[in-house]
């Protein structure tokens, strides 16, 4: 990986050499050299951590509702212009329960950084379905929080500890990209071990973390689904199975392709945009972040653990081959 780096640094700087700008802008270069250079060296996580050390740390507080702000970069709009296309939900046919909608970043970025679209997803859940759906966004390291959250929002009865009841009575739905993909099913299983059921788990281009499982579904899950994309440096993960087929329906493993495909990806920073462009590319789709709002709005719309959005297996379901066939 190094002899690679350095021959293509090689080349692009001879390519400039001929002209004084070069020596001006070298400084400007720096940054990303020193990165390409220790990839050599390293793996995933100095991968993604080279990513997020150019992350903004702009407060997505700021921002409401990403479908309405003008301050949304236009890429993250463009990427929920689907979603934000999308008719108000009827109340008529929201569920009675409660929803808890978790969402996880991948590599080191910050829950406040308003140029990943996960973040502000979760402004437009918000958005989309106050006051029913309680919805927060953590870090991928940051799990004793997020269970924190979940523990307070199903203690009904304010005595510390959720019963039995509680724990059936409120839909918990969990997301993430790359890490923050890994962590959902990991997070599923701290889940487990306290007894509480997950309606469903959504990964976008799952990249495991150390000593992590983004394979396999735990049986509390009662529906999961998973995204993937093979190109880049840090492919996603292509299959997901069940731990108990009987417990867990695995709703599909879906391949993106962006070869012929145009997706912006101007909120993110020169490193992510020139060497691993796909791992960005799935995480900004349109269709994508449409087919997740789908998927909860099928979740919202059953008060029990019934019938989602008709997908199942490997082949993609009819609204999916409707728009990519």
């Amino acid at each position: 990986m190094t002899i690679l780096m350095k021959r293509w640094l090689s080349q692009f700087r001879r390519r400039h050499d001929h002209t004084p700008a070069w020596r001006a802008k070298g400084i400007r270069f720096l940054p990303q050299v020193v990165i390409l250079l220790g990839l050599g060296c390293g793996g995933e996580t100095q991968i993604l951590q080279a990513q997020s050390s150019f992350a903004s740390n702009r407060d997505a507080a700021g921002i409401t509702d990403p479908c309405t702000d003008p301050s949304t970069n236009s890429a993250i709009k463009d990427a929920f212009r689907l979603v934000c296309a999308r008719e108000v939900v009827p109340v008529a046919t929201r569920t009675v329960q409660k929803v808890i909608v978790i969402g996880f970043l991948g590599g080191f970025v910050k829950r406040n950084d308003v140029k990943h679209p996960e973040v502000l997803f979760a402004n437009y859940l918000r958005s989309r379905y106050a006051p029913i759906v309680r919805v927060a966004v953590f870090g991928n390291h940051e799990a004793e929080s997020a269970l924190k959250l979940i523990r307070v929002g199903m203690d009904a009865d304010k005595n510390g500890a959720p019963g039995s009841t509680e724990k059936e009575t409120v839909k918990i739905i969990l997301y993430g990209h790359s890490w923050g993909a890994s962590q959902v099913l990991e997070f599923a299983r701290a889940l487990e071990q306290q007894e509480i059921p997950v309606a469903l788990t959504i990964q976008i281009d799952s990249v495991r973390k150390i000593r992590q499982d983004d394979r396999t579904v735990p049986a509390n899950v009662a529906k999961a689904i998973n995204f993937y994309q093979r190109k880049g440096l840090t492919p996603g993960r292509p299959l997901i199975i069940p731990e108990d087929a009987k417990r867990t329906r695995i709703l599909g493993n879906f391949q993106m392709t962006y070869k012929d495909k145009d997706v912006r990806c101007g909120n993110y920073q020169w490193f992510s945009r020139t060497l691993n462009k796909p791992h960005h590319q799935i995480e900004n789709d349109p269709h994508v972040w449409d087919q997740i709002v789908t998927l909860i709005d099928s979740e919202l719309s059953n008060p029990g653990n019934g019938e989602a959005a008709s997908v199942g297996g490997n082949r993609p379901p009819t609204w999916w081959r409707a728009r990519f066939d």
